[in-house]
């Protein structure tokens, strides 16, 4: 008689697509383990106690999560999960525009926008009004394919029932540059910078690279669903799925490693951890990057597996480009000249020849004079996230490489770009500061056990992952009969989604119930 597993199921990682994909898994009456490296789950979507603030680990806008039906099919709300809808959706401004207090709002309605565009760029109103006809119906499309395993028939059915609405853009804008799809609707800078930061800057990229083009849609994703943000910081959502695993039985461990991702039989058998500890499990998910789950866990891999291997040997992990800075304030932060208070996110964008200089430069280990900055302070909204008379203030940098010349150590990069941005602001704001941090790509390395400082993230939407070379990113499930991939490498993509979560249990469970 075969031994009894120790589980039905392990989910590797503790980030909020793994902690998706396990209270799908428990909710479906499997006895599942998360296994989390760190002392708490939530990875980079999580927050932490700074200063005595609450800091959120990445930006805390959340664009995407609430399109999923998680929220609901998890019962997170009765875990205590609530959000804010934010109103504006985001400040844009460039550098150099900040200087007068210029710039404008992206709202929710997309007419409230245009008369912001009038007001800055009275040439780019009819091409917003174009562009925003071409790129909308193509982010709905995205949305609705994020909904489940991308397949030829599933993207058929979406484009059917979408009337082929989105089709020419998903087509067309891949093959072009995002610099070049944002050129052609749009004359001036103001409009063009904060397109190209939200979009190909977040992914590391140049705007100017050919295959880009899908990064034009960030302005476009703004109008169709809503930003929100959870009441108490972004550490709210994986607090609250961790509550509802909890609640259907799933058991989590924290602080130990996983070091191998054992098979016997050409079949996964389960997990050794840091400690020595094995636990058998006939099902695996990693919800971490592939390179470290096929190359450095997979160490007596079966013969399937072979292919698999070789083409992730061959499959160069990038390095990370985006640091944040959190500041503690006592004082609340206010722009120059303007009455756009910081409660939304800013953008404040180079040009795009000068983000592209920025990305040249990244790669010779310097940071541009201006770089792109995501800049807000959540406590104007939110006042949970801090005691009385304080205010957080968050400022994420790109782009910030992981090897940085000199190293990050003992640079002066992160207080410069401090003040380049209380340069935009009232006097004063320096002054306030009660403590403050920078967390650079070195720190994500060694904190959150990101590779050089970087997650990889799919990118380039359904059509990419129709042709996409490396299957188990688009179809979560690997060679290797019982391992399943999940996390912001697989389709969809990066950000607080929970899309990849909740497919890859869905995947996970057509096939085991």
């Amino acid at each position: 008689m075969l031994n009894e597993p120790d589980f039905d199921a392990v989910v590797i990682g503790g980030g909020h697509n793994g902690l998706v994909t396990g209270a799908y898994l428990a909710q479906a009456g499997m006895r599942t383990l998360i296994v989390e490296a760190r002392v708490q789950v939530g990875g980079t979507a999580g927050s932490e106690a700074f200063a005595g603030a609450t800091a959120n680990i990445c930006n805390c806008d959340h664009l995407t999560f609430r399109t999923t039906p998680v929220m609901e099919e998890l019962g997170l709300a009765d875990h205590g999960l609530s959000y804010l809808d934010v109103e504006p959706a985001q400040h844009n401004m460039t550098w150099r525009s900040a200087a007068d207090g210029q710039g404008w709002s992206t709202h929710r309605d997309l007419d409230a926008t245009l008369d912001e565009v009038g007001r800055v760029a009275p040439s780019d109103v009819a091409g917003y009004a174009s562009y925003a006809k071409a790129a909308m119906p193509a982010v709905r499309m995205i949305l609705d394919a994020a909904a489940s395993p991308p397949t030829a028939r599933s993207l058929v059915s979406t484009a059917v029932r979408k009337r082929l609405a989105g089709s020419r853009t998903l087509l067309r804008w891949p093959q072009r540059s995002a610099a070049d799809v944002l050129r052609s609707y749009f004359d001036t800078e103001l409009i063009r910078g904060p397109g190209a930061v939200t979009g190909p800057m977040v992914w590391g990229v140049s705007p100017e690279l050919n295959g880009t083009g899908l990064g034009a849609l960030a302005l476009a994703m703004r109008h169709v669903a809503t930003v929100g943000r959870p009441v108490g910081g972004s550490g709210e959502v994986p607090r609250a799925l961790l509550a509802a695993f909890e609640s259907f039985g799933g058991q989590l461990l924290t602080g130990v490693k996983v070091v191998e991702i054992r098979c016997s039989d050409e079949l996964v058998n389960g997990v050794r951890l840091s400690d020595g500890t094995e636990i058998a499990a006939p099902i695996v998910v990693s919800a971490c990057n592939p390179h470290d789950t096929f190359l450095k866990w997979l160490k007596s891999p079966p013969a399937s597996a072979r292919d698999l291997i070789s083409r992730w040997s061959n499959i160069a992990h990038s390095d990370g480009y985006e640091s944040k800075l959190d500041v503690v304030l006592n004082a609340a932060p206010r722009l120059r000249n303007t009455d756009r208070d910081l409660g939304p996110t800013t953008v404040v964008a180079p040009s795009l020849d000068e983000i592209h200089r920025g990305f040249e430069l990244m790669g010779a280990g310097a940071v541009h004079e201006r770089p792109g900055l995501l800049v807000n302070a959540p406590t104007l909204m939110d006042d949970t996230m801090a005691p009385s008379g304080r205010h957080v203030l968050s400022i994420e940098a790109l782009y910030t490489p992981y090897a940085l010349r000199g190293g990050w150590a003992n640079s002066g990069e992160p207080r410069r770009w401090l003040e380049a941005f209380a340069q935009l602001c009232e006097p004063g704001l320096l002054e306030s500061i009660v403590d403050w941090r920078a967390v650079t790509p070195d720190r994500y390395e060694s904190d959150f056990h990101l590779p050089a400082g970087h997650a990889t993230s799919f990118a380039g939407g359904p059509l990419a992952a129709f042709r996409n070379p490396n299957p188990e990113l688009t179809a979560y499930e690997t060679s290797v009969s019982g391992l399943y991939l999940t996390g912001a490498a697989t389709f969809p993509g990066a950000g607080v989604w929970g899309a990849s979560g909740r497919n890859c249990a869905g995947v996970v469970l057509e096939q085991h119930s």
